[in-house]
C-alpha cells in the first residue's frame, strides 16, 4: 500500500542508508553508492506508477509499456524488483541494471549512475547490498508518494549531510545553500534565461535558480540549465540531483573546464549565459598554466594567473562566458583574491574591464567545513548608467548565524545584504561606492577594509563595538592570507 511520506520520514529513510555503510566505507564515499540506488528506486516506482495510470485508461499491458507513457524506459530484468530478487552477486546485478537503463535512455541518462565500484565483495558484500536494497524497498517512491520538489530537498538534505560526515572533502560538492540562495537573488534569474556553473558540484546552484522562479510562482521549466564538473561521480551526483527536482533537459557535462569547456557556440567559441554562479576550486595548483598562456578561446584577456593559483584562471573564464548584453556573475572566493601582490596585475586589469559590480565580504564559516572567510564578487556585463566606472563594497562580516558547528545566513542577513546591493550606496560601516579612479588610487586594491569605513552609527554616536570587531575581522582575514602566501614562497624556495 502506498503511503504519502514526510520530509522527516523522507530524511530518515535517506540516512537510514548511510548508517547502513558506516564503518564499511569512507563517508566521502557514501554518496557513489546511496545516490545511484536512490535514483534506481524512483525511477523504477514511477515507471510502475505510470504503467498503473495507463492501464487504468487503457487496460492493455502493450499499450500500457509504449515508451510514450513513460518519462524513463526500464528494460526487462532493469527493474528494482528484479535486483531485489537476486541473492548472489548483488553488485553485478544492480550493475547491470544500472547500465541497462542508461542504455535504454541514451538521450538522458547515459553515465548517470556514476562509476561505483559495485562488484568489489571486499567493499560491499552480498549481505551489506542485500540489506541496502530492503532498506530501500520499504518505500514506494512513487511522484504521488513524493512529489519531485519533495524528493529533490530530500536529496538535498542528504548531500548535506554527506558534507558533514565526510569532513574536508566535502567542498568539492556542497556549498552552502543559504549563502547560494543569496548569490541566486542577486543576480534575479529570469523566465527563459540560461544558467551556467562551471565548476557545478552536485548542481545545487543551478537548482536554486529554478527554486527562485517556483518562489515567485513563475514559469522556471524553459530555464537552460548547463554545468560542468570534473569529478565523474560528482557530476552524475548533479544529473541525477537535476532529475530528482524534476528538471529533464538539463546540461551537465563531466570534464575540466579550464583545460576541455563543454559548452561552445556555433562558430566553436565559448558559449556565453545570462546567469553564471560559482563555487570555484579554491587556488588549485595542479592546472596548465601553459596551455592558458594560449588560449583557444581568448579566456587571458586579463594575463596569465600563477601557477600556484588558478583563481583568475576561473575568474577570466566566467567573464568570457557572460553574454555581452545581459551577461551577470555571483562568484564565491576567499578573500585573496582582492589583495593578493602576485595577482595585481590581473587584478588591475578586472578593475578596467568595468565588469566588476559589487564585492561582498561575508562572515566566517561559510566555506563548507571552513573557518575562512568568504567573499562573492559579481560581475555584470553591461552595468546601469548610474553605476558604470564605479564599484559598490559591502562588508557583511557580522551578518551570519553559527549553529551546530555551522554557520549560515538567516533571512534577515539576506534582507539586509540584498537591501544594501540593490541600493547601490554609501551605507556607513556596511557599504561603500567607489569609483574607479579610487580604486586605481588604492593600488587596484579591492579589500573591503580599504572602502568600506565606519566612524559614525546613523544617529551620529560612535560606532559600536560589533561594527569595529567586524572591520578588524576582515583586516586579519586580508592579513592572514598575506602572511599564509608569504610562507608559502618561504617553503617553495626552501625545497628549491
Amino acid at each position: 500500500m502506498n503511503t504519502r511520506i514526510t520530509q522527516r520520514d523522507l530524511e530518515n529513510y535517506l540516512w537510514g542508508a548511510a548508517v547502513i555503510l558506516r564503518g564499511l566505507i569512507d563517508a566521502g564515499d557514501y554518496k557513489q553508492y546511496i545516490f545511484p540506488l536512490v535514483f534506481l528506486k524512483r525511477i523504477s516506482d514511477v515507471y510502475d506508477e505510470e504503467f498503473k495510470s495507463a492501464m487504468d485508461v487503457y487496460d492493455d499491458v502493450d499499450i500500457a509499456e509504449l515508451p510514450e507513457n513513460h518519462r524513463f524506459a526500464v528494460p526487462k530484468g532493469a527493474h528494482w524488483n528484479d535486483v531485489r530478487n537476486v541473492t548472489q552477486d548483488i553488485g553485478k546485478a544492480l550493475k547491470r541494471a544500472m547500465q541497462a537503463i542508461e542504455s535504454a535512455n541514451p538521450k538522458t541518462l547515459p553515465g548517470v549512475f556514476g562509476d561505483g565500484d559495485w562488484g568489489n565483495k571486499d567493499l560491499l558484500s552480498d549481505a551489506t547490498l542485500a540489506q541496502l536494497v530492503e532498506h530501500f524497498s520499504n518505500r514506494t517512491l512513487s511522484i504521488e508518494n513524493l512529489p519531485e520538489d519533495e524528493l529533490g530537498n530530500g536529496y538535498e538534505y542528504l548531500i548535506k549531510k554527506f558534507a558533514d560526515d565526510s569532513g574536508h572533502t566535502a567542498q568539492e560538492f556542497y556549498t552552502n545553500r543559504t549563502l547560494v540562495h543569496l548569490m541566486t537573488m542577486m543576480l534575479q534569474p529570469q523566465t527563459g534565461e540560461s544558467v551556467y556553473d562551471p565548476t557545478c558540484g552536485t548542481g545545487g546552484m543551478l537548482i536554486s535558480t529554478v527554486a527562485e522562479l517556483k518562489r515567485q510562482d513563475k514559469e522556471w521549466r524553459n530555464l537552460q540549465l548547463y554545468g560542468q564538473e570534473l569529478n565523474f561521480g560528482t557530476s552524475a551526483i548533479a544529473r541525477m540531483n537535476l532529475f530528482l527536482h524534476g528538471i529533464i533537459d538539463g546540461h551537465i557535462a563531466h570534464g575540466n573546464t579550464l583545460a576541455r569547456p563543454a559548452f561552445h557556440d556555433e562558430h566553436g567559441g565559448l558559449k556565453t549565459f545570462d546567469v553564471v554562479l560559482a563555487n570555484p576550486p579554491y587556488s588549485i595548483k595542479a592546472w596548465d598554466r601553459a596551455a592558458f598562456m594560449n588560449d583557444t578561446y581568448g579566456r587571458n584577456l586579463w594575463g596569465v594567473p600563477p601557477q600556484g593559483r588558478a583563481d583568475y584562471a576561473f575568474f577570466q573564464h566566467i567573464a568570457k562566458s557572460l553574454d555581452p548584453m545581459t551577461g551577470r556573475a555571483a562568484i564565491l572566493f576567499p578573500h585573496g583574491v582582492l589583495f593578493r601582490r602576485e595577482e595585481a596585475a590581473l587584478r588591475e586589469a578586472l578593475v578596467k574591464s568595468n565588469l566588476v559590480e559589487c564585492v561582498l565580504g561575508l562572515g566566517a564559516g561559510l566555506f563548507y567545513n571552513s573557518p575562512m572567510e568568504a567573499v562573492v564578487v559579481t560581475l555584470r556585463a553591461r552595468k546601469p548608467t548610474e553605476q558604470r566606472d564605479k564599484v559598490l563594497f559591502i562588508n557583511a562580516v557580522n551578518e551570519v548565524a553559527r549553529e551546530n558547528a555551522q554557520s549560515f545566513l538567516r533571512d534577515s542577513h539576506q534582507h539586509k545584504i540584498l537591501s544594501a546591493y540593490r541600493a547601490f550606496e554609501d551605507k556607513d560601516g556596511f557599504a561603500a561606492v567607489a569609483t574607479l579612479d579610487e580604486i586605481a588610487g588604492k593600488g587596484y586594491s579591492l579589500a573591503i577594509p580599504l572602502y568600506v569605513t565606519s566612524t559614525k552609527s546613523d544617529d551620529g554616536e560612535q560606532a559600536s563595538v560589533e561594527d569595529a570587531v567586524a572591520a578588524w575581522r576582515v583586516a586579519a582575514s586580508v592579513s592572514n592570507e598575506a602572511i599564509t602566501d608569504v610562507l608559502a614562497q618561504l617553503r617553495q624556495e626552501v625545497v628549491r
